[in-house]
């Protein structure tokens, strides 16, 4: 069995700023004595970052020494926190690296796309502002910068949220989650190695259609690394199957279920649910919402009698399939490609860095992307710092192996040494088809 890691909640994407009235904006050092800080260690995003190492994650990782830097000279920037569900915010405290915001607005949004300002100033001087008295909620806080302060840009030491409310971030399960069964075979969870399979076994799949899109974006090209995940997720190359798929693999987290292996008790099968039924209200699994939000945290399934049956039921629906794919590429694929697309690699990095948050979440520890990427970067420049793209894709693969090897569980890397590596070695950047690879002694062909 194979279990997979993935970060709990979603990441924050960019969206419109909803104007709305100014509000209070204070400079002061006393601290709330009855909030609770909600945003340490959570997933983080940003409009840009000015390097590798200065990623927006360093904002919220707790080190009073790492920062997040954005693009120099540029207005606007932001930096956004995804709070894991909505909470009520209380304060705001940033604390600035030289290049300061002068004017900037505090905002809330409960999807990461609408925007309500809470608090703004056009102010500032840097050091640290703690915005209190802030009346708002909502699962995503962002600082949106409109005025530098400096030449430069934006930088922040901490990006600190404070509000009332269950921190869930501390209290959910374990970040590791389980891969999913191909239709008619036992259930492959990814902490116990999988058993071998004769190579001789080969699948084969026509390669996807040419797309519009660029990079690992292109319709074509996404498919294929659906195919290759798949591959290693769920025994198969048909990766459409998995909409259907429900159950408890006996893990902790409740059950399982979808695409990306959704979990009841890890908060993102509660997160599709609420999308879909924002979508279609009356839909199978909508009378599940409380008990869903009641289980979470949680392996329990009280409350959920006939719930497998009704996701069966909505799996028939293609706006709950939609609602499934919109859910992984927010979470998982679109962060995936932008941060490689900004470090400078091309499509089979662009689908290593997928596969690498897919299995161990998008989080900074050394064994989530973060970690393995700033490992990567410790050994190799990125493309986009001038460094070969061949030699980067190989410090961070193997990396992802060394991290993979971290656990028993993990010893078999074949998803990547027979697979990502081979490609890499053969020259293949693009991810041209046909595609021929092994993981766990099966071999698997596109084209």
């Amino acid at each position: 069995m194979h279990l997979s890691r993935r970060l709990i909640g979603a990441l924050a994407g960019a969206g419109a700023l909803i104007a709305v009235p100014l509000v209070v904006w204070a400079n002061v050092g006393a601290e709330a004595a009855t909030d609770t800080l909600l945003s340490q260690g959570r997933p983080a995003t940003a409009s840009s970052e000015e390097s590798a190492e200065l990623g927006a994650g360093n904002a919220v990782d707790g080190d009073g020494t790492s920062r997040w830097g954005s693009e120099e000279g540029v207005d606007p920037q932001w930096i956004a926190v995804d709070l894991g569900e909505s909470h009520a915010i209380s304060r705001v405290r940033l604390r600035w690296e030289t290049a300061y915001g002068k004017a900037y607005e505090i905002q809330t949004s409960p999807d990461g796309q609408g925007w309500t300002t809470i608090g703004a100033t056009t102010a500032g001087d840097g050091g640290t502002d703690e915005l209190t008295g802030l009346s708002g909620a909502g699962r995503f806080v962002r600082m949106y910068g409109t005025a530098r302060g400096t030449k430069w840009g934006y930088s922040l030491f901490a990006f600190e949220v404070y509000g009332t409310g269950q921190d869930t971030a501390g209290d959910a399960p374990s970040a590791r989650r389980p891969g999913r069964a191909s239709q008619g075979v036992p259930v492959i969870a990814s902490d116990v190695p999988r058993p071998s399979k004769s190579a001789a076994a080969t699948r084969t799949a026509a390669p996807g259609g040419a797309g519009s899109g660029t990079g690992l974006a292109d319709p074509g090209k996404k498919d294929i690394a659906m195919q290759l995940v798949s591959s290693a997720e769920n025994s198969s190359l048909d990766w459409k199957a998995q909409y259907k798929y429900i159950e408890d693999i006996g893990d902790g987290r409740g059950f399982t279920g979808g695409i990306i292996g959704f979990c009841s008790g890890t908060g993102d099968m509660l997160d599709l649910v609420e999308a879909y039924t924002q979508r279609v209200p009356a839909n199978p699994l909508a009378q599940y919402l409380p008990a869903l939000r009641k289980v979470n945290g949680s392996a329990s399934h009280a409350g959920l009698d006939g719930f497998p049956a009704a996701w069966a039921k909505a799996a028939a629906d293609p706006q709950f399939t939609k609602a499934q794919d919109d859910e992984r590429d927010r979470v998982y694929f679109n962060p995936a490609v932008a941060q490689a697309k900004a470090d400078g690699v091309g499509v089979l990095g662009q689908f290593a860095y997928y596969d690498a948050m897919v299995m161990h979440g998008p989080g900074p520890d050394a064994d989530s992307f973060g970690g393995i990427r700033k490992a990567a970067l410790a050994k190799a420049k990125a493309p986009a710092q001038g460094g070969s793209e061949s030699a980067y894709l190989t410090a961070f693969l193997d990396a992802r192996a060394t991290a993979m090897r971290t656990e028993a569980a993990h010893s078999d890397t074949s998803r990547v040494d027979t697979a990502q590596r081979q490609f890499l070695q053969q020259g293949n950047l693009d991810l041209h088809t046909p595609l021929t690879w092994k993981v766990y002694g099966e071999t698997y062909r596109i084209g």
